[in-house]
């Protein structure tokens, strides 16, 4: 209902209200019709639930069928160590869920305390839960507004509604009608929204909306809405889909196959199983966890708190990040810039004449009042050569109907009138203006177009007027006129200095950054181009305007956003989203949460609202850039070692299993027994599970990298064909020298298998020459150790257990040999391999 379009007594008729207010009765009536004024709660998830949405993952399931295999297949150890990862995992999982989901209990929070209302004419203070549309609300200074209201009355009534419209000065109200069918927030000077905060003045409104029908109430209901499969979440789904199916195909083809040379039934069935467990990758899940809490960690002391830690693959694939400009590439403080002359040049005398025009109440070193107030006294407070020449005979008080505040001042001798205000407002009480010295007419026009220029430029200007009084015993309103209008104060949200390198080098990381603001198209346009930034602009009003189709094309080449709502920033994600872009987007305010919700990545701040914290996935210590730019790093190098861990254990799993696959048709025994194929994958997991330790390469964090299934699927059959070449040379050479001895083959294949994996993981971790890249000492202290252990098991009295043959030291070197060759055929084609397809 477009309530700002009516008169306060069309509003009392529409609610059956009285300027006495409503009685108990009617309440009580009310209060059945509309419910209560609060955010329904979220049906919370039970512990159960939470710990079977764990389980749901689909690599997780084949954990824990690899783990039954295992023991059924002998290989205990591996089903403990596998049902154990899992475990792990599960653990972790739930921690993180049951800490999370929790904005609409915030939100609700937002509006219980009590507010002052009019009941059969009496003024009552009550729980906000029991207001009810009709209801007439008193307003003063400090109150948060409980419901929608329509302002009847107000009396120098600021409100700051930064939190809902992102506006970043107070917004003086209005009583008026507003003749318009349709309205921006930001310009519905007599509404006044939930949650937000009367910081002057004092006024009255009649509740037009409460509970979920309030505009607080539709952020929540967007709240409601299922969360997004995020970009790291699609990833892992593609990637265990992929290996199922060519598990699955492949243990088929395997079963079949020794099935019909003569294998037993049930030892086809288990060395076909034990392959399969063979190529799952076991240890990625827990290898995962250990790169994000590792990248969390570090994150922390850059200031960048994760809530949810798969977040942090998707802060590094992240292209584009939205974001408010107030707090992340400006100060967030209103701040004196300039004082000017009419002519627009530096005119310090200004400073001195205004520095008393100021009503603020000091506390320490701290000053509240009026934001513009606040920012003269803190300016004039650092400039040691405005000592104090006069003295403060009476101030006349700022209101909004003047929109002007004057004071009186006794100067060697004389009594001045320094009176500022806006400068419409001055121009009413001016008639002549000082220029170059010299005290001419005034000329409105050229005072108007200095004004103009400033806003242009998104600057806040006040206007400055002076006149000599006669001494006498009070001073009012009365006395302003005939002022002389002597220059413009310029106020503004400056840029923070580190804004534009961040922006540039989150370029250089190819992330673009798009500010998404409720403030006005002017401001936001000036303080992109301040940052560097080429603008390329729409607003809020324009996109109403656009269908999905024509913004996802548009959305693309903008990278400013002005005047928006809640529903236009989210809209906005959502398109950036479907267009293929990892998205993050930066947010403090209740209008922002919907956005932080449909995000790859929602990043909020330590000082934000409630509910924008815990709508985000990341909350940064202080807002700024510089610290996503370091996230982003972090985020990338961790998705680096995943997917290192990934192309080489699932190619160097699939050549070795392929290999047995084909051999164990060829020969007249198995190549390998199952338990022996799962002790390869324990002791090759070893070194990788260090993996999360391991360096990046500066070229790999230049640019965002997804998921990328196929690229996996060439790789893996790529190299893993390769891995296969060398398997059967080194079966070939094992056939020839075995002289029967089944046990000595099959030693000499599980020390060649083993160790095969974990040096070619110093060829495939880097595109560069593997001795350009220095890899982490715990990657190398790792793979020394568990390649130690691959050549001295066959040698110690466990040599037995796990039915193994000591090779003689001619074919330990020749098995070396053929090792040597392989590094050097992956190091060599690796980069053809990454030139083609990368």
């Amino acid at each position: 209902m477009s309530y700002w379009s009516k008169s306060a007594e069309e509003v009392f008729r529409e609610f059956s209200s009285f300027k006495d207010g409503l009685s108990d009765k009617e309440v009580d009536t009310r209060l059945k019709q509309y419910g209560f004024n609060d955010i329904p709660k979220r049906r919370e998830k039970t512990v159960l639930n939470l710990l079977i949405s764990q389980l749901k993952d689909l690599l997780i399931i084949a954990l824990i069928v690899a783990s039954i295999v295992s023991f059924f297949t002998g290989g205990e150890i591996e089903g403990i160590t596998i049902l154990s990862i899992v475990i792990v995992n599960v653990i972790v999982g739930f921690a993180q869920e049951y800490k999370s989901e929790k904005s609409l209990q915030k939100l609700a929070v937002l509006i219980k305390y009590r507010v002052k209302v009019f009941r059969d004419n009496r003024l009552l203070e009550v729980d906000t839960r029991n207001i009810v549309p009709g209801d007439l609300i008193l307003l003063e200074t400090g109150d948060r507004i409980p419901a929608d209201l329509r302002l009847i009355e107000i009396d120098e009534l600021e409100i700051d509604e930064s939190i809902v419209t992102g506006e970043s000065y107070p917004v003086p109200k209005s009583s008026d009608p507003i003749m318009a069918e349709k309205l921006e927030p930001q310009k519905m000077e007599n509404m006044a929204f939930p949650g937000t905060l009367v910081v002057n003045g004092k006024g009255k409104g009649i509740v037009v909306s409460t509970g979920m029908k309030s505009t607080l109430g539709q952020v929540a209901g967007m709240l409601k809405l299922t969360e997004p499969v995020t970009n790291y979440e699609k990833g892992i789904k593609s990637f265990s889909k992929f290996l199922i199916k060519g598990i699955l195909v492949g243990v088929t083809f395997i079963f079949i196959m020794n099935a019909l040379t003569g294998k037993t039934f049930f030892d086809s069935a288990l060395f076909s199983l034990a392959l399969a467990v063979g190529i799952i990758p076991e240890s990625l899940p827990i290898i995962i966890t250990i790169g994000l809490s590792r990248g969390a960690m570090l994150m922390s002391r850059s200031g960048v708190i994760v809530k949810k830690l798969n977040v942090i693959e998707d802060l590094g694939n992240m292209d584009i990040i939205c974001s408010d400009k107030t707090g992340t590439i400006t100060e967030n403080k209103i701040t004196l810039t300039d004082y000017i002359d009419l002519d627009g040049n530096k005119d310090a005398e200004l400073l001195k004449l205004v520095c008393h025009c100021v009503s603020i109440v000091e506390d320490g070193e701290k000053a509240t009042g009026n934001p513009i107030d606040v920012a003269i006294f803190n300016y004039c407070k650092k400039q040691p050569l405005l000592a104090s020449t006069c003295d403060l005979a009476e101030l006349i008080p700022f209101d909004y109907s003047r929109r002007r505040m004057s004071i009186i001042v006794r100067q060697e001798g004389k009594c001045l009138l320094i009176c500022k205000g806006a400068p419409e407002s001055m121009l009413q009480i001016c008639s002549t203006m000082k220029v170059r010295d010299e005290i001419t007419e005034l000329d409105k026009d050229k005072v108007n177009r200095l004004y103009e220029d400033l806003s242009r430029k998104g600057i806040r200007a006040i206007g400055l007027g002076l006149k000599e009084v006669d001494e006498q015993g009070d001073y009012s309103k009365a006395d302003e006129h005939d002022l002389t209008f002597i220059g413009m104060l310029c106020f503004f949200d400056p840029l923070k200095q580190t804004a534009k390198q961040s922006i540039d080098e989150l370029k250089e990381l190819g992330v673009e950054v798009k500010i998404l603001t409720g403030d006005s198209p002017l401001v936001a346009k000036t303080i992109a181009e301040e940052a560097g930034m080429s603008v390329e602009m729409l607003t809020g009003k324009e996109i109403n305007d656009l269908n999905d189709e024509t913004l996802q094309k548009t959305a693309e080449k903008t990278n400013v956003f002005a005047r928006l709502t809640p529903e236009q920033k989210t809209r906005i994600v959502q398109t950036l989203r479907k267009n293929g872009h990892v998205i993050g987007f930066l947010g403090d305010g209740v209008n922002d949460a919907p956005a932080l919700k449909v995000a790859d990545v929602g990043i909020s701040v330590d000082g934000a609202v409630d509910i924008a914290k815990e709508a985000a996935d990341i909350v940064l210590t202080e807002s700024s850039l510089e610290i996503i730019r370091k996230g982003i790093i972090e985020g990338r190098t961790t998705f680096g070692n995943t997917t290192k861990y990934i192309l080489n254990t699932v190619s160097a799993n699939l050549g070795n299993m392929a290999s047995l696959a084909v051999v164990s048709v060829v020969l007249n025994f198995l190549p390998m027994l199952p338990f022996q194929v799962l002790l390869i994958n324990l002791i090759s997991d070893g070194p990788l599970l260090s993996i999360s330790t391991d360096r990046v390469d500066e070229e790999e964090l230049r640019k965002p990298r997804n998921w990328n299934i196929k690229l996996i699927s060439k790789f893996t059959t790529f190299f893993g064909g390769i891995s296969s070449i060398f398997d059967f040379t080194t079966m070939a050479f094992l056939f020839a020298v075995m002289g029967g001895n089944v046990a000595l083959f099959r030693t000499g294949w599980f020390v060649e298998s083993t160790l095969s994996e974990i040096i070619v993981t110093f060829a495939i971790r880097t595109r560069k020459r593997f001795y350009q890249s220095k890899p982490s000492k715990i990657l190398l202290g790792m793979s020394i150790i568990c390649g130690f252990l691959t050549v001295l098991l066959p040698y110690s009295p466990l040599n037995t257990f796990f039915e193994f043959s000591p090779p003689d030291i001619p074919i330990l070197l020749a098995i070396f040999g053929i090792l040597a060759m392989y590094f050097s055929a992956v190091e060599l084609i690796k980069h053809f391999f990454h030139k083609k397809y990368s």
